[in-house]
C-alpha cells in the first residue's frame, strides 16, 4: 500500500449527496479479476450526464474527490474504492462516509476526510480553479486562500496511511515477534510441530 502523507492538487467538485457504490462503480464492471481498469467504469452513469465534472479535462489526474453527505453508501463492494484508485484518487472529501465504505477506502489506502458541510461548500468553491492541500500528519486541509480545515482520524488508521501498512505490512512488521512465538512453540509444544504421518 502507498504511504500517504500529503495530498495536493486539483479537487473534482462532485459535491452530491448520497452517492452509493453502484454510482461509484456499477455492478456491470464487478465481473473483472483485477482492479486495474475499473477507474473507467468509475462513475459511468454521471459521465452520461451533460456538463459533468468528470469527463472535464479541468479536473484530469486529480487526486481529490470532493462529495456530498453520505458519500459510499449501498452495498459493500471494495471494487468501489480500486476504482477511485484506478481513477488516481487518494482522497475523498465530504461531510460523511458509509462505514463500510470508510473501511474499504482505508485498506486500500484512500483517505477519507470527513468536514462540516460549510467547509465542502468552500472547497467546492475553491475548486473550481485552484488546487486543495492535505496533510494528514497535521490533519489539515489548506487552500492557497489561507483557509485551513482541520479533521479528525482514528490513530491507529493514521499510522498505518502515514506508513503505508496494510493487513500484511501490519503483519509483516511483527516479523520478529512471530519468529520468536514459533520458537517458543517449539520448544513447549513439540507434538504441534511433528510432521504427520502417511497412512497406507
Amino acid at each position: 500500500m502507498q504511504a500517504i502523507e500529503h495530498v495536493a492538487g486539483k479537487a473534482i467538485p462532485f459535491g452530491r449527496k448520497n452517492v452509493d457504490t453502484d454510482v461509484v462503480i456499477p455492478a456491470h464492471w464487478l465481473k473483472t479479476i483485477t482492479r486495474e481498469g475499473l477507474g473507467q467504469g468509475a462513475f459511468e452513469a454521471v459521465k452520461k450526464e451533460p456538463g459533468n465534472v468528470f469527463t472535464d479535462p479541468a479536473y484530469a489526474g486529480a487526486p481529490i474527490l470532493i462529495a456530498g453527505d453520505n458519500f459510499g453508501c449501498g452495498s459493500s463492494r471494495e471494487h468501489a474504492a480500486w476504482a477511485l484508485l484506478d481513477m488516481g484518487i487518494t482522497c475523498v472529501i465530504a461531510p460523511s462516509f458509509s462505514d463500510i465504505f470508510s473501511g474499504n477506502a482505508f485498506k486500500n489506502g484512500i483517505l477519507t476526510v470527513a468536514l462540516p458541510q460549510a467547509a465542502i461548500d468552500r472547497l467546492m468553491e475553491v475548486a473550481v480553479d485552484h488546487p486543495i492541500d492535505i496533510d494528514l500528519d497535521t490533519q489539515t486541509v489548506t487552500t492557497p486562500f489561507q483557509d485551513r480545515f482541520t479533521f479528525e482520524i482514528d490513530p491507529f488508521r493514521k499510522h498505518c496511511l502515514l506508513n503505508g501498512l496494510d493487513e500484511v505490512g501490519l503483519t509483516m512488521a511483527q516479523g520478529d515477534a512471530i519468529a520468536k512465538h514459533e520458537a517458543k512453540a517449539r520448544t513447549a509444544l513439540p507434538f504441534l510441530m511433528k510432521t504427520p504421518t502417511t497412512v497406507n
